[in-house]
This record gives C-alpha cells, structure tokens and sequence, in this order.
C-alpha cells in the first residue's frame, strides 16, 4: 500500500514538472512572438519612414525653379511659394513638385513643324523660325497654374501658336513685293508682336530668326527680273561703248584731218617761201651747181651758156 502511494506521487510530481516545463515553453515561445512582432513592426515603420522621408525631400538643380502643387484639401492647386535650387522637403501623399528650367532654351520650328503664311497679296511663304528664350522666374507658378504642362509641352502648344501668329499678322500687312522690299522692317514687326504676346505670359525672347523662304515662283519671277535688270545693264554698257568707240574714231579722224591740214599748209607755206626766195640769178646757180660741163645737143641751150666757147 505504502509502494502504491509512493509511486502515485512520483507520477504526480512528473505530471505537474511536464505541465510547467510545458507552460514554460508556451511563455517563451509568446515572448518570442511578441520579440518578432516587435521586430517586425519596427522594421516596417523605419522602411515606411525612409521611403516617407526619401519622398519628401527633392533636390532642385541649378538653373531650374521648383512648383509646389497642393493635390488635395482646401488648398488644392499651385502653391504661391516658389522653391529656389536646393533641398525641398514637403508631403509626398498630398503634395508635388515640378520643375521648371530658367536657363535659355532653343526651339526650332522646321520640317514639320514650319509655317505657311500668306501675304496680302495671297503669295505663300514658308517660314522655319529658330528661337532662343527663357523664363521668368517669378512667373513660373503662373505659368503651370496656367498650362498645366511641362515646358517642353509648351513649347509645341501655345508658343508655338505664338510664334505662328505673329508671322501670320506680320505677313498679312505686306503684298509679296513690299515684304521682300521691306525684310528688315517686316522682322522688327514680327519680333515687335512676339514680344508683346509673351512677355506677359512669362516668356522672354532672347534671340530670334525667321528664315522666311519665298515662293518658288516667286523665286523665278524675281530671277527673271534680275536677268532682264542684267541685260538691260549690259545693253546700256554695250551702247556706252559703241558711243565712246565712235568718239575716238572721230577723234581721231578729226586728229588726222588736222594733221594733214596743218601738213598741207606748212608745205604751201614752204612753196610760196620758194617761189620768193628763188631768183632768176639764184636758178642760174642752181643750174650751173649741177651742169655736167656739156652742152645740150637737141633742145634750147640756157641763155647763160650761149656765151661759153
């Protein structure tokens, strides 16, 4: 009997040492749980909060403005505040920034994108116009408040439409003649209603070309107009030429005229020197300076020599 309850103690004893090395193990493996939910939560708020924190901060890079858009809320809309370059921090879930570069730009509108314009006259005229501009910096929050795009969007909408109304008015004020006549002062008017259309946009011209290609028929008028002009130079040369030409040959034709005038009276002149000067007594001289010293044996025998033996 005394066996008997001995060994229902001992199994007892083991019972309850099973049980509380079993509730042992229940309490460890709960902290445990909790050591890994702790863990675990903290690693997703710090992921969270560095995503967050990455978000939030942007850099704006040198040359370029940043745009504050409120996305949500009562101030939902372009924020007034301009971020200048540097670190920008702000809501990733309710905000969001946009640059915009301030630096010059170049745009060209060639190939596809160039312009037909008409003169007054209704000559066509293409036009591939090449622009350097900028922007305004003050005037950046105005400009996307306003657009709603990025600038390269910009410029392929309403500069573009700008740019092609101001040829299309310019242009529409001269027939094709005066436009080509009047180049230089048809590039002042352009520029002159460019100016006024952009620059209380934002925008501000600071370089500008049209290159403005004229009608190819056009092209062959004037051409035949400079070749009539080229002809009719060198007619009026060729008749310049004829003329002086006819000039010297009258020139020298009076020349030789002259000449042999003054010829003609100096040997007259000289005859009628001769005719004085030559005396019956002087002829006698002569005669004798070249006689041979023999008489004429047919003909009249000089006076002169009648009396030599």
């Amino acid at each position: 009997m005394a066996y008997n309850d001995e060994w229902s103690e001992r199994l007892a004893r083991q019972k309850k040492e099973r049980e509380e090395q079993l509730e042992q193990l229940k309490l460890e493996k709960q902290l445990t749980i909790k050591k890994m939910t702790k863990l675990v939560t903290g690693s997703i708020v710090g992921l969270f909060l560095m995503v967050f924190l990455f978000k939030s901060c942007e850099r704006i890079d040198a040359g370029h403005v940043g745009v504050k858009v409120n996305q949500y809320g009562d101030n939902k809309g372009v924020d007034d505040v301009v971020a200048v370059t540097g670190m920008v921090f702000y809501n990733p879930f309710t905000t969001a920034i946009y640059e915009f570069p301030t630096f010059i730009q170049h745009k060209e509108y060639k190939g596809e994108n160039s312009f037909i314009v008409n003169s007054k006259d209704g000559s066509e005229f293409s036009v591939s116009p090449i622009m350097n501009y900028s922007v305004q910096r003050e005037k950046v929050p105005a400009i996307f408040s306003k657009y709603r795009r990025p600038l390269e969007d910009i410029e392929e909408g309403f500069l573009k439409t700008a740019v092609y109304d101001a040829f299309r008015l310019a242009t529409n004020k001269y027939t094709a003649d005066e436009l080509i006549s009047n180049r230089a002062v048809f590039e002042v008017e352009v520029r002159r209603l460019l100016d006024g259309q952009l620059l209380k946009e934002g925008f501000i011209i600071n370089q500008f070309t049209s290159n403005l290609i004229y009608p190819e028929t056009f092209k062959k008028s004037i051409e035949a107009k400079n070749n009539a002009v080229q002809a009719a130079l060198r007619a009026e040369n060729e008749v310049k030429t004829a003329e002086a030409q006819a000039k010297i040959k009258v020139a020298t034709a009076e020349g030789n005229a002259q000449a042999m005038l003054t010829s003609a009276k100096a040997e007259a002149e000289s005859n009628r020197m001769k005719q004085v000067t030559l005396t019956p007594l002087l002829l006698q001289l002569e005669y004798i300076n070249k006689w041979d010293g023999k008489l004429p044996v047919y003909g009249t025998v000089p006076q002169m020599f009648k009396n030599i033996n």
